[in-house]
């Protein structure tokens, strides 16, 4: 199936972005892209978003875990019919496997994109994260598109 195709080739950048900063950034080195703005800083994170819930591997592995199935049940169950919700399950899916792995195999998650806007800076991410984010916003703009037909047809319950 095409999401699946498309979940595993975000992964694979996910984990070879991951690979090339791990092999050839020490930890805390950073290198300016574009000045004031776009930076890759090699940084580890044991948590979650801005290292909440750090140390909490088996959490982590618990919630993977549960995401996985419901993610996976849907994209069989709705995805692979709505090409939307399919787009938006396969961003989810690589992007809970990228991190996971990290967990897994590392012990933390590889983070390195640093982005800055004057004076707030962003909390450093990578590219799985970047994929739950797109993922969770096609989400929301299904919803938001299947709940608007249904009103329109009279089905909204």
């Amino acid at each position: 199936m095409i999401y699946y195709l498309l979940a595993l080739i975000v992964l694979g950048i996910d984990q070879i972005s991951k690979y090339m900063i791990v092999k050839n950034m020490d930890v805390g080195q950073s290198i300016t892209m574009i000045p004031q703005f776009l930076y890759v800083t090699s940084i580890r994170n044991k948590g979650a978003a801005w290292s909440i819930l750090e140390g909490q591997r088996l959490f982590f592995f618990i919630v993977t875990f549960v995401v996985l199935v419901i993610v996976i049940y849907y994209m069989q169950k709705i995805g692979r019919f709505r090409p939307l919700l399919g787009l938006a399950l396969a961003f989810v899916l690589a992007g809970t496997v990228g991190n996971f792995l990290d967990r897994l195999f590392r012990g933390e998650v590889v983070d390195f994109i640093h982005t800055v806007f004057g004076s707030y800076q962003f909390p450093v991410f990578n590219v799985a994260d970047s994929s739950l984010f797109i993922g969770v916003v096609l989400i929301i703009i299904y919803i938001l598109i299947t709940e608007k037909k249904e009103k329109k047809n009279g089905s909204f319950k």
